[in-house]
């Protein structure tokens, strides 16, 4: 009877776009020692981009690599807070009916979703019997902050931040962010390796004014940290989400203000990963894009070429093969893109146009 009382800890991952919520998530798994974790990953998009990758590492498939049912949850596009009622208690429940095989539940949010609703969500009774928040973990993309994109505060950014044309100080992105923060039990400043100490700090400053005072921040390179630091907090946060500041209202409010971001896919063969992430950083500097990610199959490549990208700033890695049962369609190159006001039809044309005009420029081979 006790292990049926037993409340189920569950983490909440937020964090804006490319903050590397999806790195940390890989480094738990990897790291869980034996605790039994289920996994839900929220997405915003057509396509599953971030569950693709944690399947790449080997996350829901066994020894294998066969998908196995009820070790990773990835629901459908749009935000979790949306989404909620038709597809995040059901997901709930099948994990109820499982719950002497878990140990701690991890959900990632999108880039775009408010954390709010999400902890409110919790003190449904059906879910409030069989789970607790251990805690929201909110990772902020270090070099992004430190450049003014997602923080409003004069003094705690660089001069970047007046020089750079695109960045629109008045867009619900940084609502947002502030957002995102203000729901955190803790704060992990991400990717501090690409900082000086004086811009830690000076991000540590805009992040301090927006969480309460007994909410740590952490610094990490590669969401690497110590489990101890992640799991185990006890916050029970949906108890008092309610207390935490917001910009968008309850969890009852009908709109969301979700409809300012566009999600579109552009899709193309490509010749080479220069080729490709160019033909991207020219769709970011005339559209507003905030986020880029996808997957590349390059000429006589066997494996998946990872892109990533936030702003003009673009990572990429091979995660994977590409595996015998997929289609050339399924190898295609494509890729999500988030922002305001996208015309697929139009960035598809100028996506491959930009594709084009580089092929031209590179020599050809004897």
């Amino acid at each position: 009877m006790q292990t049926q009382m037993r409340k189920i800890p569950v983490t909440i991952v937020t964090g804006f776009l490319g903050s590397g919520k999806t790195t940390l998530l890989r480094h738990i798994l990897q790291h869980a020692g034996g605790k039994r974790i289920a996994v839900i990953v929220n997405e915003f998009g057509e396509l599953g981009i971030d569950g693709e990758i944690l399947k790449g590492c080997g996350i829901g498939c066994d020894e294998n690599g066969v998908e196995t049912e009820g070790q990773l949850y990835e629901l459908a596009n749009g935000c979790l807070c949306c989404t909620v009622q038709e597809e995040f208690f059901p997901v709930m429940e099948k994990l109820v009916e499982r719950r002497e095989q878990i140990d701690h539940v991890l959900i990632e949010t999108s880039g775009l979703a408010l954390p709010k609703p999400l902890v409110q969500a919790f003190n449904w009774p059906q879910i409030k019997n069989s789970f607790t928040v251990d805690a929201v973990v909110t990772v902020v993309d270090g070099p992004a902050a430190a450049s003014g994109q997602f923080a409003d505060n004069p003094v705690a950014v660089d001069a970047q931040r007046k020089a750079d044309p695109n960045l629109d100080h008045e867009s619900p992105l940084h609502e947002l962010f502030e957002d995102q923060l203000s729901a955190a039990d803790l704060v992990i400043l991400n990717k501090t390796d690409l900082l000086d100490e004086a811009h830690q700090a000076s991000v540590e400053a805009v992040i301090r004014e927006e969480i309460p005072p007994q909410v740590k921040i952490v610094r990490a390179q590669m969401g690497q940290l110590d489990l101890h630091t992640l799991l185990g907090l006890e916050a029970a946060s949906e108890e008092t989400i309610h207390l935490r500041h917001d910009h968008h209202g309850s969890a009852e409010d009908a709109d969301h203000h979700h409809d300012e971001f566009d999600s579109v896919v552009v899709h193309a063969n490509v010749s080479s990963r220069e080729a490709v992430i160019a033909a991207l950083q020219g769709l970011v500097e005339t559209n507003t894009i905030y986020r880029v990610k996808g997957f590349a199959a390059l000429p006589g490549a066997a494996m998946r070429l990872v892109i990533q990208g936030v702003g003009r700033r673009f990572d990429s890695y091979f995660d994977r093969r590409w595996q015998a049962g997929e289609t050339d369609a399924e190898q295609q190159s494509r890729f999500v893109l988030i922002g305001e006001d996208l015309d697929q039809a139009a960035l598809q044309q100028a996506f491959e146009a930009a594709l084009g005009a580089v092929a031209s420029t590179q020599p050809q081979q004897a």
